[in-house]
Formats: structure tokens, C-alpha cells, sequence
């Protein structure tokens, strides 16, 4: 006989594959590493909280902000991701 494991349930959506994802708001700084070390690498990084980083959000994501609260409003233009 073998044992079940916790969560070992068939019942479940076997093609359900979300997974919950990581995004960086506004890390320009040393805050990034101590981010890291915390919650681990991020699956997308934002510069600013504006409607494109707001619309990337899932449900089922965790949202890091650098220097700002969680429910600060979105800013009102699009900002860029990369400067070269």
C-alpha cells in the first residue's frame, strides 16, 4: 500500500499550471539585495508603479515595493522600463 502525501489529491485541475509571480517596483538601490535575499529573484521588475506594471499584476502575485505604500494610486503616464 502506498502512503498518501498532503496535497497528493487527483480531484484537482491537473492543467492548472499559475504559479505566482514576483514583481520589483522601484528598486534602484542596495534595497534590491536585501529584497532578494527575502523573497528571491523577481519574475518582472517595474520602475514605476504606473498602468502597464499595474495591468501585468495577476491575482495571485506578490508585488514588492522599494520606497512606497501598497496602495499607492497609479501613476497617470507609462514609464520607461530600460534606459540606456
Amino acid at each position: 500500500m502506498q502512503a498518501e502525501l498532503p496535497g497528493d489529491d487527483d480531484s484537482r485541475d491537473k492543467g492548472d499550471m499559475t504559479s505566482r509571480c514576483i514583481h520589483y517596483v522601484g528598486f534602484r538601490d542596495d534595497r534590491y539585495l536585501t529584497a532578494y535575499k527575502i523573497f528571491g529573484g523577481p519574475a518582472f521588475i517595474h520602475r514605476v508603479w504606473d498602468r502597464r506594471a499595474a495591468r501585468e499584476i495577476a491575482d495571485e502575485d506578490l508585488v514588492i515595493f522599494a520606497n512606497c505604500p501598497h496602495d499607492q494610486p497609479v501613476k497617470e503616464r507609462n514609464g520607461d522600463d530600460i534606459r540606456e
